[in-house]
């Protein structure tokens, strides 16, 4: 072979060489559509794990030999916004799966659009029961977040083993709640629970600030002249200070003060309003110290971000990438039956102190969530304080009156023939 056939040889390899490998970088990359409330603290928390979860990915190789692409929208907790949202993902977007949800009302305003596309989904919140009926027999939709009939009762499991321990009283327990799916949902879930456990459960609607409300004296009067000893508010982060702003001008002050907002804003933890306030929860920073996936998390999430995660979308938002990510690499493919066949076979040690799997729920084939938590601020601190097992402090009990703010963190004596 002569000099010049073997120079034209080359400059073929050459060519062909630098066509697959220019292929190969210009693959597409596999993308992931989300959907969240991003001026929320749920949102905040949750896109940036999600972020932080594809950035890992990525520098290990990203998937299928692909890099992966996280393409978010905002529903601003609106059901219109979120079925926008998800039609410009699926249509526009072309996006390969659906993660992310918080809301119940979001999340129910997107569900006929879930319907139409069916992209797999792997959803992470939306507690409402009514959002498992309406995804009866779909099998593209998996779902990471306990159902609200399955909270309350998880949770009442813990308030009975702290009567036992503290001596906590209950027995009048008044419930404020948001007007839309997820607190009326929450509020129709526990009352037949509470009310079988020997306790009268009376319920008031509110308007909340996230959608336009903010004024919860009327509400909050209604309570204290119902002589509630306990008083749970179920609405969104936006309601945590002026429900705790407007409950000390009116000096109401029952024994159990609990919050249940899918997220606590920002800056929540900086107010002295916030001592001996129980809210319910799947994850506290504090849970670090005895939980190494937990630790991991919240260290990566500082370094990136120069900040702490809030609230438990954080670390459950980035299990949701995770989830997709183990299935995606299990199916060696994004074709819809071999990744649903995949995510079913899901076992995830998750920094939220529990091992994913998925299992049938009351209605969906679909549910895997982290165990329930009773959680309370003190001193500034979320801290765990049901179940024991998990417990990162004792119950501050009674929630101090405003006048004696001062001995706000004293624990809660033991019940009267209690073994230490």
């Amino acid at each position: 072979m002569n000099v010049r056939k073997i120079v034209r040889v080359m400059v073929a390899v050459s060519l062909i060489w630098g066509a697959l490998t220019t292929g190969a970088l210009a693959a597409e990359p596999i993308k992931m559509g989300a959907i969240l409330p991003l001026a929320d603290s749920t949102g905040k928390d949750g896109s940036r794990s999600m972020e932080l979860a594809v950035k890992q990915i990525n520098e290990k190789g990203g998937l299928l030999g692909r890099q992966v692409k996280l393409i978010m929208m905002d529903d601003e907790m609106k059901g219109d916004k979120a079925a926008a949202a998800l039609d410009k993902l699926v249509t526009v977007d072309n996006v390969d799966i659906i993660v992310g949800g918080v809301g119940s009302g979001a999340t129910m305003g997107a569900i006929p659009g879930m319907k139409k596309y069916g992209k797999v989904v792997v959803w992470i919140g939306g507690a409402s029961g009514k959002i498992e009926e309406a995804m009866a027999g779909q099998d593209w939709f998996f779902h990471l977040h306990a159902w609200d009939y399955q909270q309350g009762a998880l949770w009442e499991t813990g308030y009975l083993e702290m009567e036992q321990k503290y001596g906590i009283k209950r027995k009048k327990t008044f419930m404020a709640y948001e007007e839309g799916a997820f607190g009326s949902g929450s509020f129709k879930a526990g009352k037949p629970i509470y009310e079988a456990a020997g306790n009268e459960l009376q319920g008031e609607a509110f308007k909340s600030a996230a959608l336009g409300g903010g004024d919860y004296r009327s509400v909050l009067r209604h309570a204290k002249e119902f002589g509630a000893e306990s008083f749970i508010w179920t609405g969104y982060d936006k309601d945590a200070l002026p429900i705790m702003e407007q409950a000390k001008e009116i000096g109401f002050a029952p024994g159990l003060f609990v919050g249940s907002p899918p997220g606590w804003p920002v800056d929540f933890k900086n107010t002295p309003l916030n001592q001996a306030v129980m809210f319910y929860s799947y994850w506290s920073e504090a849970q670090g110290v005895k939980n190494k996936n937990s630790k991991m998390y919240s260290d990566a999430f500082r370094k990136e971000f120069k900040d702490d995660p809030v609230t438990y979308f954080g670390p459950l938002a980035y299990t949701n990438i995770m989830i997709v990510a183990e299935a995606i690499k299990r199916a060696g493919t994004l074709d819809n039956a071999a990744l649903i066949k995949a995510l079913e076979a899901t076992s995830y040690a998750s920094p939220m102190g529990d091992t994913f799997v998925f299992k049938k729920s009351k209605i969906i084939d679909h549910q895997a969530f982290a165990s329930p938590k009773i959680m309370q601020w003190q001193n500034g601190k979320a801290q765990v304080v049901w179940p024991w097992e998990v417990a990162t402090a004792k119950l501050i009990y009674p929630f101090p009156a405003w006048d004696k703010r001062d001995k706000a963190a004293v624990p809660a004596k033991k019940a009267k023939g209690e073994k230490k």
